[in-house]
């Protein structure tokens, strides 16, 4: 596990440094040109275009870091429309996810695609984006973006803790997810991982070290209250956490 209250060594600290450089500029030209060629491509073909520079990172990633990815449950991922609550502990695992259910719609900030660069490739991926200042407003995008995302069979991934947790932490869960899968009948699928072990948040150090991420069977939400449905998700990330540190919920 990652322990950012040690002094890491010079290896690690050299490694993450070339990491960073070589992600930032491998993300700098692919946006470019993704901003040129992807308004022309179709959905599916610009979906994967511009998650090359996604598969670059995870390869500088285990070529420089030492950080290796298993995943377990792969034979559960949605084959058409389904909601995915993950935990959400780093920027990992928004970049794999869109590698690994390919494409789909990520509830995020409206804010990240103001961000040069990196924004503009996000924002041709077409994700449901919210102003999380609103409150009710918020819910209602969501539920009113990822109705028409679920109607064209594709899946809606959301972090419904809505800020990063230091590994071994949950934050507390909001519902939003859990009821745009029940309002539309549509499974939910839980995700559960340690990526903040080897990607802690806000560092630019990597770690070596194995992120594993579980994956449940598809959860069905017919005849259950959104509230039911977030505990069942929630209550499995907890139980199936992969990380050495015990999990604690934070409210």
């Amino acid at each position: 596990m990652a322990q950012l209250d040690q002094v890491p060594s010079l290896n690690i600290r050299i490694r993450s440094l070339l990491f960073f450089v070589l992600y930032n500029l491998a993300g700098i030209f692919h946006s470019f040109l993704c901003v040129l060629i992807g308004p022309f491509l179709p959905f599916k073909t610009r979906y994967r275009f511009v998650n090359l520079w996604t598969r670059e990172a995870m390869w500088l990633l285990r070529v420089l870091n030492g950080v290796h990815i298993r995943v377990e449950g792969r034979q559960h991922l949605p084959q058409g429309a389904a909601v995915i609550i993950a935990n959400h502990q780093s920027s990992w695992e928004t970049f794999y996810l869109q590698l690994l259910i390919s494409p789909q719609a990520t509830v995020l900030k409206r804010e990240l695609l103001w961000l040069p660069f990196f924004g503009w490739g996000l924002a041709l991926l077409r994700p449901i984006k919210i102003d999380r200042s609103k409150g009710s407003a918020a819910l209602k995008s969501v539920l009113r973006q990822g109705k028409e995302k679920l109607s064209t069979d594709i899946p809606v991934v959301i972090y419904p803790e809505g800020t990063r947790q230091a590994p071994g932490h949950l934050g507390k869960f909001n519902h939003g997810g859990a009821m745009l899968a029940c309002q539309n009948r549509v499974p939910v699928i839980a995700i559960s991982h340690n990526s903040g072990d080897c990607w802690p948040a806000r560092s630019w150090l990597r770690f070596p070290g194995t992120i594993t991420l579980r994956i449940s069977e598809p959860m069905a939400t017919e005849n259950k209250t959104a509230k039911e449905i977030s505990a069942q998700a929630q209550q499995w990330i907890e139980q199936h956490y992969p990380g050495n540190t015990p999990v604690k919920t934070v409210n």
